[in-house]
């Protein structure tokens, strides 16, 4: 074991990666018991008691009940006066599961298809290594540990940030810098990818309420028709990626629900119209929400009807920090290789509320391959999608590599 007085780079890495390979077996049961166990966001209670069972035991302090009830911080000591963060997000997603492996879901309609169960297992393992260390007097730095819900659309990590994860408030010294990773199916096993600015786009949704004037179907002179004109402004929609986003940035306007009428024989008064917009800068979106509110409201006029636009905002853009990144690939590149450290062409227009932390620290949000031997691998949210057994150790090791490393 690393003592203080060997606690090298070289020491620690090998020593970490011995700790890791000892523990992957127990990590690898843990991640097929998360995953027979999904629980959705704010409900994981199962989850998180798993969390605070394994942080126990490890004899790592640790503070539950955060984020409506659900979220864990913990905290391991280290010489320095500022911590490192490291972010796991625990819950799962309303998919009914496709598949007969033995640890599939036994929740119906509930699964982990986005692979957090793999990332919080990752995180407990990076803990029980850490506190290892930790109990050597080997860390350069304290650590924060980070287990939130609610990632899937709940801004689980907006909770965290407001309940003191970051600030000292709660346990443990401010956090100086944080990590989180996602496994990449896109990615082939074994390795690593991030880039510097944007790495996930903000993720935001609207609703149109269209009112109009219903009549009989056979005497639609007499209706101001609701649904030709919710018709009209899908259709103009379309204009504000085509016509008023700059070529060389990128943006997503999708319509995905449109409700009207009951009847076949029936024009309706009234429609409604939802949808997602993405977006890579703070200009990009604000002026879609403009031009949502402006093309809904105009069409409508011109069909005789009005319309309502409520632009309702969820995550904003995740932003790697350029140092973070630096600091990131430096120690991937000392652990895998130059080789199996790639940079993402371009950020993805999904939304991750990991972006909440890198709004108050520099942080660096990682992708991490799944792919075996680069073969094709289900994407996220599909039905058939399990996180990869394989690259547990990879993140592992990683993690605590990110821990240690000198400040």
């Amino acid at each position: 074991m690393v003592s203080p007085a060997d606690g090298t780079a070289g020491a620690l890495a090998g020593t970490i990666r011995e700790l890791v390979a000892a523990e992957l077996p127990r990590l690898v049961a843990l991640r097929r018991d998360l995953h027979m166990h999904p629980e959705i966001g704010y409900e994981e209670v199962r989850t998180s008691g798993v969390v605070v069972r394994e942080l126990a035991a490890a004899g790592i302090a640790h503070v539950a009940g955060l984020a409506r009830g659900t979220g864990v911080l913990a905290h391991l000591p280290g010489r320095g006066a500022r911590a490192v963060g490291l972010r796991a997000d625990m819950d799962a997603l309303p998919i009914l599961e496709r598949g007969d492996r033995p640890w599939a879901s036994r929740t119906p309609g509930r699964m982990h298809a986005c692979g957090h169960d793999g990332h919080t297992t990752i995180l407990l393992g990076a803990a029980a290594v850490l506190a290892k260390l930790a109990s050597h007097g080997a860390l350069p730095r304290p650590v924060t540990l980070v287990f939130q819900p609610a990632e899937e659309g709940g801004a689980g990590g907006r909770r965290m940030v407001e309940e003191g994860a970051l600030d000292g408030s709660r346990l443990g010294p401010a956090v100086e810098e944080i990590y989180a990773l996602h496994g990449w199916p896109e990615l082939p096993l074994g390795t690593v990818a991030t880039r510097r600015g944007a790495v996930m786009a903000a993720s935001d949704r609207f609703e149109i309420h269209v009112q109009g004037q219903g009549s009989h179907a056979a005497w639609p002179h007499r209706s101001a028709d609701p649904v030709v004109c919710a018709a009209a402004i899908v259709t103009a929609l379309q204009t504000i990626v085509s016509r008023n986003v700059d070529p060389l940035d990128a943006a997503v306007v999708s319509v995905t629900v449109i409700e009207s009428g009951s009847a076949f024989n029936v024009i309706p008064d009234r429609a409604v119209i939802k949808g997602t917009y993405r977006s890579l800068s703070e200009d990009t979106r604000c002026m879609i929400e403009r031009r949502l509110r402006e093309v809904a409201e105009g069409t409508a006029a011109a069909h005789g009807c009005t319309a309502r636009c409520d632009a309702l905002r969820g995550y904003p853009v995740t932003v790697n920090d350029d140092g973070a990144v630096a600091r990131f690939e430096s120690v991937a590149r000392g652990t895998l290789g130059d080789a199996r450290v790639a940079t993402l062409a371009a950020p993805v227009m999904g939304g991750e509320d990991f972006a909440f932390y890198g709004a108050h620290v520099p942080s660096c949000y990682w992708a991490l391959g799944l792919a075996p031997g680069g073969a094709p691998f289900p994407p996220l949210h599909a039905p058939d999608f399990d996180f990869n057994d394989d690259a547990i150790g990879i993140g592992v090791e990683l993690m605590c590599r990110l821990a240690v490393r000198e400040a």
